[in-house]
């Protein structure tokens, strides 16, 4: 897709591309204003008197956020600017602390500062990938429990232990928010403060023309619409009107990540470490394998922080960024923010997060354009930001049915929500799983096991075609099992595979 042409970007803003945009936005708005001026938006579980705006100005400051960032997309284009490769350095000494090295603190010794802290998971995201219908956050991951139990029952143990009273947030996307509404009905009777808000919805834009998609603003279907990723976090947050309402109730923190990791709780330690050195962002990076080599990573740039994500590696250092002897950490998206820092970035429009031009196509096939920003790219504009290296034990992301595969066996124990690894686990790695198609989706995946079979001892796992298995099955070592097209394999229970290779008709081979 070529620029276009004579428009400089010192003029983005005023060049005919920025006009005819900011027009068209404004006729959207004029659009929704025609429907209803009298809708509200009112943000969910606050207290009444926080005022809350109309559709029509929650929606205008939503296209106001999405054109700043076409026109820094503008300049972008027109400058070709990238990253200078020369200029990439691993992070310093103080750019990125070893988690050993901060002072351990409990959850009772931290009544006061958990008083303080909410905590944030990123809930946008449907459950489509692994086959499942809604937010991803409602999959059932461990002992007929979702994600959001699990979450919940954390939080509720934090609270009981530390005696503080730490508030959930979700932050959703107009494609989860209606069915997450009702899934957290079922938490009112419990004492947790469990609130919610939404990521802005932003216009795909034409490949061509460079125009918005959407002819009617109320219509979420048909692939007009987006959710602009997580690095619009800080702006919706702000707008909700929640960072306020929890800056007056005392809250100083919000502790960030996925709604996925299953690692990602609140640890005291960090806490306490952001307390005393007064950063104002925090991200925990953890040691990459072979399976993280796309993962962002800190580098220092220039003698500042910043994160290096893989589309902004020059095509030529791409080997380069995924070598685990150069960058040798990656960002976990556990974050830890302050919430007035959050405020003051966001209201003198600092943020100017890398741009992720994401290519897609809608629902009638017209090739489009999804401009996007990563929450962990923002650790520039924050004072004192540093990464802190955790143990890989705060990284348990679950994306497809082979992380499933993990979670749901004896190689990790759950209470109060919180998962870890078994103790009887000789080894300090967990196992390389790699489940084919027949198990992508979680209905497949479940119809496929008898039971979770046990994998304590195992190394490397690797199942392809229609395979099946009963129950106490045993897995030790690196076990391949192939099902050929046509063929069917069928693990017994209480077999044990140590270093096999299973295949056609059964044949069980040592290899």
């Amino acid at each position: 897709m070529a620029p276009p042409p004579a428009e400089d970007w010192r003029t983005a803003s005023s060049s005919p591309t920025a006009v005819a945009m900011r027009q068209e936005l404004d006729r959207l708005v004029q659009q929704i204003s025609s429907v209803d001026e009298k809708q509200t938006i009112q943000i969910e579980a606050l207290p009444q008197h926080v005022p809350f705006l109309t559709t029509i100005q929650y929606f205008a400051k939503e296209m106001d956020g999405f054109y700043r960032l076409f026109v820094r997309f503008l300049e972008e284009r027109y400058r070709k600017t990238k990253m200078d490769w020369n200029k990439i350095r691993s992070p310093a000494p103080e750019q990125v602390i070893p988690y050993r090295e901060l002072s351990s603190t409990s959850l009772d010794q931290s009544s006061d500062l958990l008083s303080k802290l909410a905590v944030l998971k990123l809930n946008g995201g449907l459950g489509t990938t692994m086959g499942c219908v809604g937010p991803k956050s409602a999959i059932e991951v461990r002992d007929g429990m979702t994600f959001l139990d699990l979450t919940v029952h954390q939080i509720e143990h934090l609270n009981e232990v530390s005696g503080a009273q730490v508030p959930l947030i979700l932050m959703n996307s107009f494609n989860t928010d209606r069915d997450t509404r009702k899934i957290v009905q079922k938490y009112n009777r419990h004492s947790l403060q469990l609130l919610t808000f939404n990521q802005s919805r932003y216009p795909r834009i034409l490949n061509d023309s460079l125009m918005p998609v959407p002819n009617d603003p109320t219509d979420n279907t048909g692939g007009a619409w987006y959710p602009p990723g997580h690095g619009d976090l800080f702006e919706a947050f702000v707008n909700s009107g929640l960072v306020d309402q929890l800056l007056a109730d005392g809250k100083e923190y919000v502790f960030i990540s996925n709604v996925d990791n299953l690692g990602a709780t609140v640890d005291p330690t960090i806490l306490a470490h952001m307390a005393s050195s007064g950063a104002e962002f925090l991200m925990e990076v953890t040691n990459k394998t072979k399976a993280d080599i796309k993962g962002g990573t800190i580098i220092d740039y220039d003698g500042g922080v910043r994160l290096l994500e893989i589309a902004q590696v020059p095509s030529e250092h791409v080997d380069d960024f995924k070598s685990i002897k150069k960058f040798k950490i990656f960002n976990t998206n556990n974050l830890w923010v302050s919430l007035r820092a959050i405020k003051r970035v966001v209201e003198s429009n600092e943020l100017s997060m890398e741009i992720i031009v994401n290519h897609k196509s809608t629902d009638a096939g017209q090739k489009v354009i999804q401009l996007e920003t990563a929450v962990g790219a923002a650790i520039k504009h924050f004072n004192k930001a540093h990464g802190i290296n955790v143990p890989r034990s705060r990284f348990l992301p679950v994306k497809s049915t082979s992380d499933l595969f993990l979670i749901t066996s004896d190689l990790y124990s759950l209470e109060k929500g919180q998962l870890s690894v078994n103790p009887k686990r000789m080894f300090q790695t967990v196992p390389l799983v790699k489940l084919g198609d027949d198990f992508k989706k979680v209905g497949n995946f479940l119809a496929r096991f008898k039971t979770p079979p046990h994998i304590l001892e195992l190394d490397h796992l690797t199942v392809t075609g229609d395979v099946t298995f009963g129950a106490d099955v045993v897995l030790q070592g690196t076990v391949i099992i192939v099902a050929n097209h046509g063929n069917r394999i069928d693990i017994p229970s209480g077999a044990i595979l140590n270093d096999k290779v299973v295949s056609g008709n059964l044949r069980i081979l040592d290899h």
